[in-house]
């Protein structure tokens, strides 16, 4: 069987009403006990968006303790959460690698090189080459945005391979 209208959370207005008697002071409970960096209003929020969700499940007489201990718990969560990130953002991040310097020096003369050859290429077969080859489209998007055939797509990013082989032996 129901509840009566005022005895349901669930009903808008009284929803409404715990809102309007409740939040301030969840959140200033919430501010004295944790301070400000942990974002009380947030947790004041989303303490109100469990008790919606949970609306047929607790009484109005029990809403203020439900709201309080879910915000406490939410908060409690938070600062938890906090001390994982700080334990690991003390950790020594990893500094060197296993490249040697004259692995470092050859991908940059590498590097050097392959822009110099795009540079070389077409307008035309740059624009296509990159398209493919740096942000991933496959030919057909390609012909779509420059509004040519496939084919003419692919005439233009093969002689683009074609030409950096020549300029660059490593390809």
């Amino acid at each position: 069987m129901k509840q009566p209208l005022q005895k349901n959370i669930c009903e808008e207005q009284l929803f409404e009403r715990l809102y309007k008697k409740h939040s301030k002071n969840l959140h200033d409970f919430l501010y004295y006990k944790f301070g400000d960096h942990l974002n009380p209003s947030d947790k004041v929020q989303e303490a109100f968006i469990k008790l919606w969700q949970n609306c047929s499940k607790v009484s109005p007489d029990k809403a203020k303790s439900f709201l309080f201990t879910t915000a406490n718990n939410l908060m409690l969560n938070a600062v938890a959460h906090r001390k994982v990130v700080l334990k690991y953002e003390k950790l020594p991040q990893k500094k060197s690698t296993n490249e040697s310097p004259e692995f470092v020096l050859q991908g940059k003369e590498y590097q050097e090189k392959l822009q110099k050859a795009l540079s070389k290429l077409t307008e035309a077969q740059r624009v296509a080459f990159l398209m493919n080859r740096a942000e991933g489209k496959k030919f057909k998007e390609i012909a779509a945005i420059l509004d040519i055939s496939v084919k003419a797509v692919e005439k233009r990013i093969y002689g683009a391979l074609s030409k950096l082989r020549k300029d660059i032996e490593e390809l």
